[in-house]
């Protein structure tokens, strides 16, 4: 756990902090339409995929060769184990120079994390889990109380900008039923962790790309939260195919209450 911890740590200070704020012309480029790609995510991938497979020589599906390669992305289904990595979580505020961005890795087993590792190198801040033995903030196990009983003072982040059309019919008259809530921060590295740490007690996402999921999806599990598809399927680690849905919350009881008002079931 510890070293991999270092190997982001390490990346980041080598490829990805020192441009902060100091993109230079030609090093931000469009890899699909509306979807940006620096210079720090290639290189800081690279480097982080290497010496992942020095440490444990196994498949490595990184956002970034992905993009170049969609084919790669089957190893998380085809191959019994691997590394999945996300160099720059939040290119875009990344970008703009706003500090909202992580970097990421899980290992993967059978479609599931069974470990994962965010470094916010922002915050200097340092989260992991491990499936069965729990979670940590900068070595420190992590403990989340549950919500309580009224949605009123709950606090979570509903994505409405990349709603799929009709997938919530009159969404927007049930928002009051909860107290705070957010357009997020446009990083699933720094969203996951206010979870785990009790700023949030929810989150709603339309888009699951894995490797921007899997590292906090298990981050949450391992606190006692759930992630899991609108249907109340867990989450798993599949290769991208659309917006299926994913509601994470920091506890059972919360989940279901909040999926029971979003899609209307107790109006």
């Amino acid at each position: 756990m510890e070293k991999v911890a270092e190997i982001l740590t390490e990346a980041s200070a080598e490829a990805v902090e020192p441009r902060f704020r100091a993109l230079a012309a030609g090093e931000v480029m469009e890899k699909a339409p509306g979807d940006m790609v620096t210079i720090a995510d290639r290189e800081a991938e690279v480097i982080i995929a290497r010496r992942l497979r020095e440490l444990l020589p196994l498949p490595v599906v990184g956002e970034e060769a992905v993009a170049a390669d969609p084919a790669l992305a089957r190893a998380l289904h085809n191959e019994p184990a691997c590394w999945l990595v996300d160099p720059v979580d939040g290119t875009a505020n990344f970008i703009a120079g706003r500090p909202d961005f992580a970097v990421m890795v899980s290992l993967v087993r059978d479609g599931q994390a069974v470990a994962a590792w965010i470094w916010q190198p922002m915050t200097r801040t340092s989260y992991a889990a491990e499936l069965g033995a729990g979670a940590w903030r900068d070595g420190r196990r992590l403990t989340r109380l549950p919500a309580g009983h009224d949605p009123e003072k709950w606090r979570g982040s509903v994505k409405r900008y990349l709603r799929r059309p009709g997938l919530f019919p009159g969404l927007h008259t049930r928002i009051p039923a909860f107290g705070e809530l957010t357009e997020g921060r446009r990083s699933a590295g720094m969203e996951y962790p206010l979870v785990a740490d009790g700023e949030l007690d929810f989150l709603l996402y339309w888009r699951t790309l894995p490797w921007d999921h899997a590292p906090g999806s298990l981050l949450v599990r391992e606190t006692g939260g759930v992630s899991a598809r609108l249907d109340g399927s867990p989450y798993r680690a599949d290769p991208p195919g659309g917006e299926d849905g994913l509601l994470v919350a920091c506890d059972p009881q919360t989940w279901e209450r909040t999926r029971a008002i979003l899609l209307g079931l107790h109006d």
